[in-house]
C-alpha cells in the first residue's frame, strides 16, 4: 500500500475509536493504527474506563514490529498516572519513531504535556490531522473538559404542525418504531437522561436503554451501562411509585426544596436527591445542576428528554448545543400541547433561529438535526461566567 496519506490511516484510527462510541464513557472513544512500510501491524480502541487506552491495545498487537513505526491516534496520548499508566511513555518505550495526533487533549492534566513527552524523547510529532473529525466524535468529553459542563442533546418528538402531546398529556405514541429506536441509541450514548417531573407524572416514563429496540451489534452489552437519569423537581413532586425509581441504575431527584421528609421519602424508593440552591425563579438552575454532572458524575454526554416548559427554559438560556426533533407525519390541533414554552417572543427578531445540519425518514417519521444559533459556546461561557474548565482525570 504505497503513497498512503495520514488522513487515510487517521480516517482507520477514527473508525477504530467510533467501536467505543457507546462503551468508553466517561473516557473519550479513541482509535490508534500503527503503521510500518506502509502496513499496519496494530491497532486498537478504547472500550470502557479502567481498561487499557487505544495506544496499549495497539502496541500490544504489534509487538516488536512496534519499533520504528508510527501512530495515528485520534487523541493526544495521555502524559499522567489515571486509571492506567501514560501512553506516550509507552509509545516512547516500544520504540515508536512519529506520532501523528488528531487533537490535543482537552483534559487540562494533559493538554499538550503528552506531545511535549513525545517530542522531548527524540519522537516526530504531528497534530491536526482530521481534528475536525476527532472532536466531533468526542464533543461530550471535550466541552466537560473545556467548558466544565456536558453536552445537551434535546430530543423531542412532534407531529406536522409542532404539537407533542393532547392537552390531556396523552402523547404515546407520535412516532413510529424507528423514531422510537433512534432514541434508544442516542440514550445509550448519553452518560445522563434529564427529564422534568411533569414529564414523569404525565407518561412515568423508565429513561432506559432497551436492548431489544438499540439494533447494534452487541446490545445487551451496551444496554448494561444504563444513563444516569436525572429529573429536575424543585418541589419533591416525584411520585414515590414512579417507573424510573425501580430500573436498573441510578435516579436523581435535583430540587432546591427543603422537605426533609419528603426527601427521606424518596430516598427510601431508592432515589438519590440532590439538592441545589434555587434560582432567582425559585427553581433549579440549570447551569448549576449541568456543572455538577460534569465535575461530580463525569457525565460528558446529556440527554434532554422532557416537556415544553424545561425544554423551553434550557433553550431560552443557551444551554442546548443540538436538537434531534421527530416529526411524525400527523396533526393533532391547535388545543395540543406545544413542542417549547418560550414566553416573551413577541417581534420576528426575537424568534430563536437554528442552523439544520441533517434531515432524513425514520420509517414513516422524520428526524431533523439543528443546532441553535444561541447557545453557550466555550467562548461565551468563559466571558459570561468566568468558568474554569474540569480537572478531574478521566
Amino acid at each position: 500500500m504505497a503513497n498512503v496519506t495520514p488522513e487515510v490511516w487517521m480516517a482507520r484510527a477514527l473508525r477504530l475509536a467510533h467501536r467505543g462510541f457507546y462503551t468508553a464513557h466517561p473516557n473519550p472513544c479513541v482509535g490508534c493504527v500503527l503503521v510500518k512500510d506502509e502496513q499496519v501491524v496494530g491497532e486498537g480502541f478504547h472500550a470502557r474506563a479502567g481498561e487499557p487506552h487505544a495506544e496499549i491495545h495497539a502496541l500490544e498487537a504489534a509487538g516488536d514490529a512496534a519499533r520504528g513505526a508510527t501512530a495515528y491516534v485520534t487523541l493526544e496520548p495521555c502524559s499522567h498516572h489515571g486509571r492506567t499508566g501514560p501512553c506516550s511513555q509507552a509509545l516512547i518505550d516500544a520504540g515508536v519513531v512519529r506520532v501523528v495526533a488528531a487533537m490535543r487533549d482537552p483534559n487540562p492534566q494533559v493538554a499538550g504535556r503528552g506531545l511535549a513527552m513525545l517530542r522531548d524523547a527524540g519522537v516526530d510529532v504531528e497534530c491536526g490531522v482530521l481534528a475536525a473529525d476527532a472532536h466531533t466524535l468526542n464533543r461530550g468529553f471535550v466541552s466537560r473538559m473545556s467548558l466544565g459542563r456536558p453536552f445537551v442533546r434535546l430530543k423531542m418528538a412532534m407531529s406536522l404542525d409542532g404539537r407533542t402531546a393532547m392537552a390531556s398529556g396523552e402523547s404515546q405514541w407520535i412516532t413510529g418504531p424507528s423514531a422510537r429506536n433512534d432514541v434508544q441509541r442516542l440514550r445509550a450514548r448519553a452518560g445522563a437522561v434529564i427529564s422534568g417531573i411533569d414529564s414523569i407524572i404525565a407518561d412515568d416514563s423508565r429513561l432506559t436503554v432497551r436492548a431489544e429496540q438499540l439494533d447494534l451489534a452487541e446490545a445487551e452489552t451496551i444496554a448494561t451501562r444504563q444513563p444516569l437519569r436525572v429529573v429536575v423537581d424543585s418541589r419533591l413532586r416525584m411520585p414515590l411509585a414512579a417507573a424510573c425509581l425501580r430500573q436498573p441504575g441510578r435516579t436523581v431527584v435535583a430540587t432546591c426544596s427543603q422537605d426533609e421528609e419528603r426527601r427521606q421519602h424518596l430516598e427510601s424508593q431508592g432515589a438519590d436527591v440532590l439538592v441545589l440552591p434555587p434560582g432567582p425563579d425559585g427553581r433549579v438552575e440549570p447551569e448549576r445542576l449541568l456543572r455538577h454532572l460534569a465535575e461530580v458524575e463525569e457525565i460528558n454526554d446529556v440527554l434532554l428528554e422532557t416537556g415544553a416548559t424545561l425544554a423551553g427554559a434550557m433553550l431560552d438560556a443557551g444551554w442546548v448545543d443540538d436538537m434531534v426533533l421527530f416529526v411524525a407525519p400527523t396533526l393533532l390541533g391547535g388545543a395540543a400541547r406545544p413542542l417549547f414554552e418560550l414566553p416573551g417572543l413577541t417581534r420576528m427578531a426575537e424568534q430563536k433561529p437554528l442552523d439544520i445540519s441533517d434531515i432524513r425518514a425514520l420509517g414513516n417519521d422524520w428526524r431533523i438535526v439543528a443546532t441553535p444559533r444561541n447557545r453557550r459556546t466555550q467562548a461565551t461561557v468563559a466571558k459570561e461566567t468566568g468558568a474554569q474548565p474540569s480537572t478531574k482525570v478521566p
